[in-house]
């Protein structure tokens, strides 16, 4: 176990130091105005090319990815922890207070408000 954390410590600092040399050396392109703009048969754009976005949906999907990802470390926990009946309902009581507990933190926030 020892030797192959080891080994996969040994292969990502391979690939980062790889990777880093690789952006160093690239050629870096300096950004032209021309390219860069949208093409409206050399007229300036009528309008603005990016459409203005709520952080509200941003903040949602950022609460959903957290919740979700604690539901799916505590669905299969319960297979892995050798923990007696007691010992795993504390651990899942206090787990999911610390969910209900962020979930009304949030909401007092007004996060969870949408007007």
């Amino acid at each position: 176990m020892l030797m192959t954390m080891k080994i996969i410590l040994i292969i990502s600092l391979l690939l980062f130091i790889f990777f880093n040399t690789l952006f160093l050396i690239s050629k870096h392109n300096k950004k032209n105005r021309e390219k860069t703009s949208p093409f409206e048969c050399g007229f300036d754009p009528f309008y603005n090319a990016r459409m203005s976005f709520s952080i509200h949906f941003f903040v949602v999907m950022i609460m959903f990815l957290i919740f979700d990802i604690e539901i799916v470390i505590i669905m299969p926990s319960s297979l892995t922890m050798n923990l007696p009946l007691i010992n795993w309902m504390c651990t899942l009581t206090i787990l999911f207070m610390i969910l209900i507990l962020g979930m009304f933190m949030e909401w007092k926030e007004g996060c969870m408000n949408w007007l």
